[in-house]
């Protein structure tokens, strides 16, 4: 007894650290050879290939149906002391492994150390705390509206698990501007990278990587201070930057009370009215602003307020004329209860 005890000590610390295929060779090797001892025994009814495996696998893991046993002295012997000891060890090395396995990857997807396999998302890079945290929420409600619905992924330096596990994927790394790193969050496949980060000067550079890895992907950074939105635009272009509007916003409810609660209500996804945005399908022909702005309150009770032509931003053109043209390709702004789906543009047209 001894002496197994010290073999199954053996066993349980060899397997512990041995690698898959090695758990799979000796778990070959075990059935041969049951097989093989079976079959010395006489016990013809085990030893056929489907119920030998159904058999194996009940008794290694005391299951013990009772469908299918030994009838044999020397087969119940071999099953007693090899079958079931040997089996049994076996099978709980691998339960054991598979469960540390699904655990390792829970693990690593909570603290954000597994490389995702995504692409066409939403890249969040920085952590801001309770802002960036209800950023995400509206990404995930704004999502909603979306056929795509694409994935979210947050990356972050500071020292978090994933706060929204089960509705984002989330990536920790050491350096925004270091390829491994950036490389398992997906950067060069993300569609939207956003970025915020404590720091504007982290942001700048940050922003300028993240044109280098992925100069096609529509780019949104938020800077506190307005002299780096030039710096970063003199470089990359096309991003587009977000000063905070704050002071500004309290400076117009001076003068206009309410104003700060309209364009609150204006970029909430939970309340009232909210503004959206849509470009012009390539087949809808061209249509004035006059057309739009009427018929768009007629048939979607939605009220045109401005749009991009070619898609444009930086060239927005706000409260236009209504003879105004437009074109495919331009994106219009508007503001309604919901985002309009399924637009009929010949109806705006008429």
């Amino acid at each position: 007894m001894a002496s197994w005890i010290q073999i199954r000590r053996l066993m349980l610390r060899y397997f512990s650290e041995s690698r898959w295929y090695t758990i799979v060779l000796v778990t070959l090797l075990y059935s041969l050879m049951s097989w093989s001892l079976l079959s010395a025994a006489g016990e013809q009814a085990l030893i056929n290939q489907v119920d030998f495996i159904y058999w194996l696998a009940v008794t290694a893991s005391t299951v013990g149906y009772g469908d299918l046993s030994p009838q044999t002295s020397a087969g119940k012997m071999i099953v007693a002391l090899f079958v079931i000891p040997a089996g049994l060890s076996i099978f709980a090395m691998v339960i054991g492994r598979i469960a540390g396995w699904v655990n390792n990857q829970w693990k690593k997807g909570l603290t954000g150390m597994k490389t995702l396999h995504v692409s066409n998302h939403i890249l969040v890079i920085g952590w801001n705390e309770q802002k960036t945290l209800l950023l995400l929420e509206l990404l995930l409600k704004e999502r909603e509206d979306l056929a795509s619905k694409p994935d979210i992924v947050l990356c972050v330096k500071a020292d978090i698990t994933n706060p929204l596990p089960g509705q984002i994927e989330f990536v920790h790394v050491e350096s925004f501007n270091k390829d491994t790193d950036m490389d398992r969050a997906c950067i060069s496949e993300a569609s939207v990278i956003l970025i915020d980060n404590p720091s504007d000067d982290l942001t700048l550079t940050t922003a300028l990587y993240c044109t280098k890895r992925n100069p096609e992907a529509h780019q949104v950074a938020y800077f506190t201070d307005d002299n780096l939105v030039t710096l970063l635009q003199t470089h990359c272009p096309n991003v587009e930057c977000t000063p905070s509007v704050a002071v500004e916003m309290l400076a117009k409810s001076v003068f206009d009370p309410g104003s700060s609660m309209l364009h609150h209500d204006l970029l909430s996804v939970d309340e009232g009215q909210a503004q959206f945005s849509v470009a012009l399908p390539k087949d809808c022909g061209q249509l004035t602003v006059g057309q739009l702005f009427i018929n768009m309150k007629k048939h979607y009770d939605a009220i045109f307020i401005g749009f991009a032509p070619g898609g444009v931003y930086k060239n927005m053109v706000v409260n236009p004329d209504f003879d105004v043209t437009l074109s495919p390709d331009d994106k219009v702004y508007y503001i309604a209860s919901a985002r309009v789906k399924n637009i009929d543009w010949q109806k705006l047209g008429s």
